[in-house]
């Protein structure tokens, strides 16, 4: 049976259709579209709320053409932070006649560990870290595949936000970085993360940077791809490695959320195919994918 998920970060606006086959969650349909929120705890702007509900309408018709008997609409940081995040979710529920249901951070955390671990084709043994750094906040989670989440943070932390605040030219000069960097390690300072086996990273930084460096992210591809990142415009960038113009402008943040993730793991963070609306999906059809 198809289920639908469609999720709204403060970069994209996501949708996923899928089904299981076997043992394995199959994607039936993907869309991506960058709504940009930007509200960082502020209020988002009424064109920008106009312009994500018929986006959302739009998806869940997709969905539906798709064959989807379900469709969940979650939204996670841009919206939880929105001081009139009551207006978004009626136009949204207005235009598309779904219900928006807004994640706290420690569902938006257990969500993305399902995703993740849930589609992995194994699973290792032993306590297992999942890194989701997305536009507006960045959830740290633990847990086994067995018994499930055991540890978990949410950080307002994300590469739009980071990116807004910090990267003011193009390319991003070595002193912006910095604040960055400072700011990165200022959120995560203070967590004290069990010590895993494996981690892995979802959201869009990490399915980018995929692009640029290959599947594994550790300290010497992350420093690669931090030159490359910064050594020409965003849009030559994007260009280069076929990421949206926006994507490109906000990487070098999300970059550097995820070296920070990895230093704090002691671990590489390998990409892993499935997050937040794969672990949605999975939980609407009752088991684990893999």
């Amino acid at each position: 049976m198809r289920r639908a998920c469609i999720d709204i970060g403060s970069n994209t606006t996501r949708l996923l259709v899928a089904e299981r086959r076997g043992e394995a969650l199959s994607e039936v349909l993907g869309e991506r579209v960058f709504t940009r929120l930007g509200a960082h705890g502020g209020t988002i702007a009424p064109e920008k709320i106009a312009e994500v509900a018929a986006v959302v309408a739009a998806q869940v018709g997709l969905a539906r053409e798709a064959g989807a008997a379900r469709v969940r609409v979650v939204a996670t940081a841009a919206i939880r932070c929105a001081a009139n995040r009551a207006e978004l979710c009626a136009a949204i529920e207005a235009a598309s006649g779904e219900r928006v249901a807004v994640l706290a951070g420690e569902e938006e955390a257990r969500l993305a560990f399902l995703g993740a671990t849930g589609t992995l084709a194994r699973v290792p043994t032993g306590l297992v870290a999942v890194v989701d750094v997305g536009g507006g906040s960045t959830e740290l989670v633990c847990g086994t595949a067995a018994g499930g989440v055991r540890w978990s943070a949410s950080v307002a932390i994300g590469s739009g936000g980071l990116a807004d605040r910090h990267l003011h030219t193009d390319p991003p000069g070595s002193d912006e970085l910095e604040h960055v960097r400072r700011e990165v390690d200022d959120a995560l300072g203070g967590l004290r993360v069990p010590a895993p086996v494996a981690a892995y990273a979802v959201g869009g930084s990490a399915t980018s940077l995929g692009r640029l460096v290959g599947p594994v992210l550790d300290h010497e591809s992350l420093s690669h791809a931090i030159d490359v990142l910064c050594a020409e415009p965003a849009a030559a960038v994007a260009r280069r490695f076929d990421l949206h113009l926006e994507r490109a402008r906000v990487l070098p943040a999300g970059m550097l959320v995820l070296d920070a993730a990895s230093t704090l793991l002691s671990l590489p963070l390998h990409i892993a195919a499935g997050g937040l609306r794969e672990g949605v999906i999975l939980e609407e059809l009752g088991g684990i994918a893999r």
